[in-house]
């Protein structure tokens, strides 16, 4: 493990490379611990680099056998490290071959090539391809490969590299066979893969609008080939929808997806060759939930789409990360929301973004969109790199309009195709085709923090004016102690208390502006005065989450209940629902601390009933608006000296206030909704069963007696996993026989079946109880648990971290210990996934002084440990301001 002290790399340093690399050709011999990589490079020098530089390829922990250039061997003694060749003197032209040995069985970090059970498989981005052989190992260095794969017949019948097979072979007098696969398209090191293993293949093909047919193949282990089905039909979706909205048409023979067990992120768009943590390709109705249908067709889209925005226009540096992964989140945003429910689908994205990316931009590891520095980039696959990236496309795309951003779109695949690009190269094409200058919008990318948007609203009923006064303001970030005002776009409109719209005019707002309803914030402050308003107007702002801001307003209670019974912007009517839940408990949580009785919830509570009231019309809306918002989100709104047990009881007796209120109409919900017929992933019967089990939850929380008779009857007799796992999980929350028989049923039911059993272990991880600790550290000595499965410690550690606030967060500091050892543990053996998991203390400096102190030593005690990964120390050291 490398534990060397990382050095900042700075984009103001960056640099082109001194050499290129035009051509690759790779023999790989797949052999256990004796795995061989002969790499011969076709190298030349850049005109753009440093004359008389020396030759300088990046490795990690690489065995190097030999070194040629131009046929000559090179003394290993001299110019090889493993994690480094240099040679001095070389031709301005030269083919340089080295040959490396490997033990893909004994890397653990699963970067580079490893082992998922018994295939080879790899893992490139951001800096793994330097563990497979010398390279440059930096995403502005496009080369064109060529890949022979030799393996055994038994072991690894199957071999699979990027762009098309162009040859297939035995070797004479062996058990042994070849595959030889080329892919005419340059790419960076980080997009090259290879798998070879004993897989099954499930086929189709996609024939493209030019009428070229793409041979499909989904790889899975055998006996899985059933619950790949979903996942193809999304992979077709897919090309089909790119092709109509972005004009894109897939420019290979063959696309390829391989799920393994054992991966450290979601998925990678490896140039052809898909490879996918198994849980967002594998789907059956009686393993897979509706959120899991609906994750796997949005990442299938994710990594197709990157096959233009990622592959063939690559990032020029890893701080332009953003223009392929903010863009390509934004794509495949579009594409759920066009598949499902564009409302909806919404609804869930703001939910993400503030769950996830809010608490970053507001902790010590808030960072630009673009960063600016960094010690270790895998550090820096963020929210904020993602989900803010893609609202920063998203605004774009709401301030030059639909036609403009379609024509920028299309400029940018045509003048930057086969290039490494930078946000610049992106934005400016927009300029061009919208004919505004976009250099205040680009502040987005350069800037932490998430804006503060304060709106004053005054009716002047004898003037008949409405006066809507604007402030933005953002918190100081690491590094960043002053900031400036940022274009804000304002999506706005005006009803009356019946929901009755009135026609937008001021004298104070351009043509444009009042057309749209989009109005722009430029400055720290903006007043809009509306004219000819007759009648007390109540305005939505910010419709459909128009910028990523926190929203402050001088509505009253009453204003968004008429928002959230009349406005025709349903994300605004879901907000309207959640704020009146978030004052009500944050009015609850002052009342708790301070020894007092919280409000009375009658008038939220009759509000929810009206919305239940016509949940025929849309189910999956009527989910999302009765689900109060998270016990992370109330922390997000308190802010400072948050109290995590206070906030938990708040929640708690709201939702237990709001069953009782309702009991008959959630019943009627619940029993109206009762399934029928088998099971679909479509979004109206998802909608439906989301319903349902809200519906089954609150009766829980207001009846828990009736809540577990009814979720028993409903986990016995559930025919799909939505259904089963809904019951569980309200079960979970009710201590008792029937909770404690229901997960040993679920587990005997599953237990050969590691996605659901993951699912088993989150459940339990997430109990909000003060023995749920001693469950947890029971649960890793259960013969299921296995540290070096990602997907299990995420689903057990990163459950508890992330998802249980009291019981992570508890006084005596129990919860952080349990991480602390975990990530200390894991250090050694994947640091990428320690960093991950020890990210969880993002938010500790918001915490009460108690807690604070508490959390502050777990951090120290991390950062006092010597031997750490770059990884590791990169992120303590962030997260205690280092």
């Amino acid at each position: 493990m490398r534990t060397d002290i990382a050095q900042p790399v700075r984009l103001a340093d960056y640099r082109a490379p001194d050499f290129l690399i035009d051509r690759v050709h790779l023999n790989v011999t797949l052999a256990g611990a004796q795995t061989r990589v002969e790499a011969r490079l076709e190298i030349r020098r850049n005109l753009k680099g440093r004359a008389g530089a020396p030759l300088v390829l990046d490795g990690d922990e690489l065995d190097v056998l030999s070194v040629t250039l131009d046929g000559r061997e090179m003394s290993l003694e001299t110019c090889a490290r493993p994690d480094r060749l240099t040679i001095a003197d070389v031709p301005d032209s030269f083919t340089l071959v080295t040959e490396t040995q490997l033990d893909p069985a004994a890397n653990t970090k699963l970067m580079g090539l490893y082992r998922s059970g018994s295939a080879y498989c790899t893992q490139c981005e951001a800096e793994g391809f330097r563990r497979i052989t010398y390279f440059l190992d930096r995403p502005d260095v496009l080369s064109v490969y060529t890949t022979r794969i030799e393996g055994d017949r038994v072991e690894t019948p199957v071999l699979l590299g990027n762009g098309n097979l162009v040859e297939t072979g035995e070797i004479e007098g062996t058990s042994r066979h070849f595959a030889i696969w080329h892919d005419p398209w340059p790419k960076p090191a980080y997009l090259f893969a290879l798998v070879g293993g004993d897989l099954a293949l499930v086929e189709d093909e996609f024939t493209t609008r030019s009428g070229r047919r793409v041979a499909l193949g989904v790889y899975v282990e055998h006996g899985k080939e059933a619950r790949a089905g979903y996942a193809m039909d999304a992979l077709k979706r897919s090309m089909k929808w790119d092709e109509d909205a972005f004009g894109r048409e897939y420019d290979l023979d063959i696309f390829n997806i391989v799920a393994v067990s054992d991966f450290n992120m979601g998925a990678m768009e490896n140039k052809g060759l898909n490879i996918f943590n198994d849980k967002y390709v594998l789907a059956l109705p009686q393993t897979a939930t509706d959120t899991d249908y609906a994750h796997i067709e949005g990442v299938i889209a994710h990594e197709y789409f990157h096959n233009w925005t990622g592959n063939r226009i690559t990032c020029r540096d890893w701080f332009q990360l953003c223009l392929k992964e903010g863009l390509t989140v934004f794509r495949d945003q579009a594409f759920s929301g066009d598949q499902r429910s564009r409302a909806v689908k919404r609804i869930m994205d703001v939910r993400t973004l503030r769950t996830a990316q809010f608490p970053e931009d507001a902790g010590p590891l808030a960072h630009n969109v673009r960063p600016e520095t960094y010690l270790e980039i895998n550090n820096f696959y963020t929210p904020t790199v993602y989900e803010k990236g893609a609202e920063i496309i998203r605004m774009l795309k709401l301030i030059i309009g639909d036609e403009a951003f379609r024509r920028g779109m299309d400029l940018y695949f045509e003048r930057c195709d086969g290039t490494a690009a930078v946000v610049e190269d992106f934005i400016e094409c927009f300029a061009e085709t919208s004919g505004r200058d976009l250099t205040h919008f680009k502040r987005w990318y350069t800037q932490a923090g998430t804006p503060r948007l304060t709106v004053q609203c005054d009716y002047d009923e004898s003037a008949r004016t409405l006066t809507l006064d604007f402030t933005q303001a953002t918190e100081p970030t690491n590094g960043q102690p002053d900031k400036e005002p940022l274009l804000i776009p304002i999506a706005l409109g005006l009803i009356d208390e019946t929901g009755a719209a009135f026609e937008l005019d001021s004298k104070g707002a351009t043509s444009a502006e009042l057309a749209r309803g989009v109005f722009e914030l430029t400055g720290a402050s903006r007043r809009i005065v509306f004219e000819d308003i007759d009648r007390r107007p109540i305005p939505s702002l910010m419709r459909g989450f128009s910028a990523p801001v926190n929203l402050d307003t001088s509505l009253s209670d009453a204003d968004l209940l008429v928002l959230l019974a009349h406005d025709k912007d349903t994300f605004n009517r879901w907000q309207a629902s959640q704020t009146c839940a978030t004052r009500w408990m944050l009015r609850a949580v002052d009342a708790i601390r301070n020894g007092g009785t919280p409000d009375d919830a009658s008038q939220y509570a009759a509000a929810l009933d009206a919305v239940l009231a016509a949940f025929e019309n849309d189910p999956a809306f009527t989910a999302q608006a009765v689900i109060l918002p998270s016990e992370s989100d109330m922390a997000r709104e308190v802010g400072r000296n948050v109290d995590p047990d206070a906030i938990f009881y708040a929640r708690k007796i709201l939702r237990s206030a709001i069953g009782k209120a309702l009991s008959g109409r959630l019943r009627h919900v619940y029993d109206g909704l009762a399934p029928s017929g088998a099971y679909s992933p479509d979004a109206a019967s998802a909608g439906r069963r989301a319903l349902r089990n809200a519906a089954l939850d609150l009766i829980a929380a207001g009846a828990p007696a009736e809540g577990a008779a009814l979720a028993s009857a409903q986990f016995r007799g559930a025919n799909n996993m939505t259904d089963q796992i809904g019951a569980l999980a309200v079960l979970s929350h009710l201590p008792g026989e029937a909770r404690e028989t229901a997960l040993d049923s679920f587990f005997r039911a599953h237990a050969v079946d590691a996605l659901v059993i993951d699912k088993w272990f989150a459940l339990q991880a997430m109990i909000p109880e003060p023995e749920t600790l001693e469950r947890v550290r029971g649960l890793m000595s259960h013969h299921a648990f296995s540290m070096n499965n990602p997907n299990r410690l995420r689903a057990l550690i990163g459950s508890f971290a992330n998802g249980n606030p009291t019981r992570f967060n508890a006084p005596d500091g129990s919860g952080y210990d349990l991480l602390v050892e975990t990530v200390l543990e894991m250090d050694s053996r994947n640091p990428q996934v320690a960093a991950r998991l020890l990210a969880a203390f993002r938010s500790w400096r918001s915490l009460e002084p108690g807690r604070r102190a508490v959390a502050e030593s777990a951090l120290q005690r991390v950062s006092a440990k010597a031997s750490l990964s770059p990884d590791v120390r990169d992120i303590v050291q962030r997260s205690l301001g280092g």
